[in-house]
């Protein structure tokens, strides 16, 4: 059976300006949208996860390590939004890997596929829901330094949020967080300090940095990248901003990995394709897995 509460991308706008038949608009309703979603996965998963992680663009091969016991179509998921984008699958994996309880999302949702933040954020509000205390983050991002090389794995310290918006926005239910979460340690210190060591047993280079979530799905421009070099920005992305600002309001343990897929230097830039940025994610895709599996070893 398949769910279809979720709109297509094309009809979020809509969706999302709609009101209920009780004349409220749908955001009051999350907490209830939360518990349905989460109901569903229990129902055919019940262990309670020791860590969730996202899955980023054409890093999907991670899964290949997890011993998957279920897997659920985010369309089998009331009120999950659909994958729209290529290397994105589409479902939740839920089993072991490195001999703890996972639940994977392999594909994530963007700002730039027309979802609001709410729902770009909403399956994390559903790993929470089922238990999970720490969240593993990866994406493919934009190197913007120019002593990185492509292929490289940036361990994110901080982030930058310019996506113009806030999943947070609105009006704020404490069941779920604060109204004013602190965002001084969104990465956690101590997940980070345990994956640089992890790095070194494995003898993986692994950078550090600042990530900044702009929405896309344009590249930047010459200009665009001197001025994130400018305000800080070590590496530039799509995503994960907006799921690591709900996973701190809800309490969780963060850590993010990036893979540097392409260099974004003005002065000698050159046009890339998406064939090109899953090729270099592919390669670099093991060592990834190395030191993911070796966190969650760890927790």
């Amino acid at each position: 059976m398949t769910f279809r509460t979720t709109p297509p991308a094309s009809e979020v706008t809509q969706e999302h300006t709609a009101v209920m038949p009780d004349g409220t608009p749908p955001y009051l309703h999350v907490s209830e949208r939360i518990n349905a979603a989460a109901s569903v996965v229990r129902s055919q998963f019940p262990q309670r996860p020791q860590a969730a992680l996202i899955l980023g663009t054409g890093l999907g091969g991670l899964a290949r390590e997890i011993d998957v016991a279920m897997t659920i179509e985010y369309g089998d998921i009331p009120y999950f939004p659909l994958s729209t984008v290529e290397s994105h699958v589409g479902r939740l994996l839920c089993g072991k890997l490195a001999g703890k309880t996972v639940i994977a999302m392999q594909g994530r949702f963007h700002r730039y596929e027309g979802y609001s933040l709410q729902q770009v954020t909403f399956p994390v509000r559903v790993l929470r829901a089922l238990g999970a205390e720490t969240l593993i983050v990866s994406n493919a991002c934009g190197g913007l330094r120019p002593d990185w090389k492509t292929g490289d794995l940036m361990l994110i310290s901080d982030h930058l949020n310019l996506l113009g918006d806030n999943p947070l926005i609105g009006p704020n239910d404490p069941a779920l967080g604060p109204r004013f979460p602190d965002m001084s340690d969104p990465y956690n210190r101590y997940l980070r300090a345990l994956a640089r060591t992890i790095a070194i047993e494995k003898g993986i280079t692994l950078r550090e940095g600042v990530y900044a979530a702009v929405t896309g799905p344009s590249l930047e421009t010459r200009a665009e990248y001197r001025a994130l070099r400018t305000v800080g920005a070590d590496v530039v992305g799509m995503s994960t901003v907006p799921e690591v600002i709900v996973a701190v309001h809800g309490g969780m343990r963060v850590l993010g990995v990036s893979i540097i897929t392409d260099l974004c230097l003005p002065d000698t830039l050159e046009p890339v394709a998406l064939e090109q940025i899953l090729a270099v994610a592919n390669r670099s895709e093991p060592l990834l897995t190395s030191l993911v599996s070796g966190v969650v070893e760890k927790l």
